[in-house]
């Protein structure tokens, strides 16, 4: 994997600040990586593990585990729905339906394998993810870093618009 001398650079300082244990420096290095090259791969995996010295498997765990580790390039623009029980009862699978509605995107596609839908061009994915820590003013969403709370249906289109 061919790392950036720059972000090498940021990754080393990073792992300092772990001195007991490099493998604590793992979450933020899968972040670092994901900004960087926007989804982290196998390959990006390995390289961390070797770097921080501990097992892929230790890696790929926390991949597996946190939503907002992606495994495959998201659209320009990324939707996440929280789906937590709370969200939930407050409407978050009819928000994941009138985004996918708004946005172009086939909602049924997630039968076919993985848990990213994109839009045919590219411009819009929609993740329904396990819960963005705001359980008491759900329906909650983000799109890229950008977090709403309390959505309704009716914003749907008004948000996608902040986003052309």
């Amino acid at each position: 994997m061919d790392i950036p001398a720059e972000l090498e650079a940021v990754i080393d300082e990073v792992i300092k600040h772990y001195p007991v244990s490099k493998r604590s420096a793992s979450l933020p290095l899968l972040h670092l990586l994901q900004e960087h090259f926007g989804y982290i791969t196998d390959q990006a995996i390995e390289w961390i593990a070797q770097k921080l010295e501990i097992e892929p498997v230790n890696v790929l765990e926390l991949v597996t585990f946190y939503p907002m580790i992606r495994r495959e390039p998201a659209g320009k623009h990324h939707i996440r729905v929280c789906r937590t029980l709370s969200c939930a009862m407050a409407g978050s699978y009819r928000l994941l339906e009138t985004f996918c509605k708004h946005a172009n995107i086939d909602l049924h596609a997630r039968d076919h394998g993985g848990h990213l839908l994109k839009s045919p061009d590219g411009h819009y994915s929609i993740e329904f993810v396990e819960c963005l820590a705001s359980c008491g003013t759900g329906p909650v969403c983000m799109i890229n870093d950008d977090f709403y709370e309390a959505v309704s249906d009716e914003e749907v289109p008004q948000l996608l618009q902040k986003y052309q």
